[in-house]
């Protein structure tokens, strides 16, 4: 268990491999990135032939579910600079962000229950303008075991290990308008 994770009343059942710091970025740093975020093609979220509720800009590369194959997108601008290299070192030593997803959620958009595709290995999520229940489960005998992390606004959390391999995580409907920078390692 983290330190970050102290702050949470019950993190017994936290999993193994999540980190989480609260107060990452600014509010002002959060205010740019949100317009920044706002001022993007953003496009509906395509899973295969369905469409999700959330709007999205995938930079560096992007899961093409139809083909369920890794593409090339467009490179990652510049404005993220300054966020990739913070996140690098939260990540440590040997960790170099390829993939950037950005995603806007409306009120009452959220997103189910999934591991994210096995080409990426850490992932980063970097939550912007309102809190959201960041919920994970994995199965435990006939049983779901359950963790939920109170993802704040400016705050960031990595998923490795464990987080990564063995649990999914959901987001519910968000209550409030909510983006989040998604930044993503390559599996060697």
């Amino acid at each position: 268990m983290t330190e970050q994770l102290a702050l949470f009343a019950d993190n017994s059942s936290a999993p193994e491999g999540l980190r989480y710091a609260a107060d990452f970025i600014s509010p002002e740093v959060e205010r740019e990135l949100i317009a920044r975020i706002a001022a993007l093609p953003l496009q509906p979220f395509q899973f295969g032939q369905y469409q999700g509720k959330r709007r999205v800009a995938s930079f560096g590369f992007r899961y093409d579910y139809t083909e369920r194959r890794l593409r090339e997108a467009d490179f990652i601008p510049d404005w993220l600079g300054p966020v990739i290299e913070q996140v690098e070192t939260f990540g440590g030593p040997r960790t170099e962000i390829a993939q950037v997803l950005c995603t806007e959620y409306d009120t009452g958009v959220g997103i189910g229950w999934h591991r994210d595709r096995p080409h990426f290995d850490r992932i980063f999520g970097l939550s912007l303008g309102s809190p959201c229940k960041f919920r994970f489960r994995h199965p435990a005998g006939d049983k779901w075991e359950r963790f939920t992390l109170e993802a704040q606004p400016r705050s960031i959390y990595l998923l490795s290990g464990a987080a990564r391999e063995v649990w999914e995580h959901s987001i519910p409907a968000v209550e409030a308008p909510r983006y989040s920078i998604t930044l993503r390692t390559m599996r060697d």
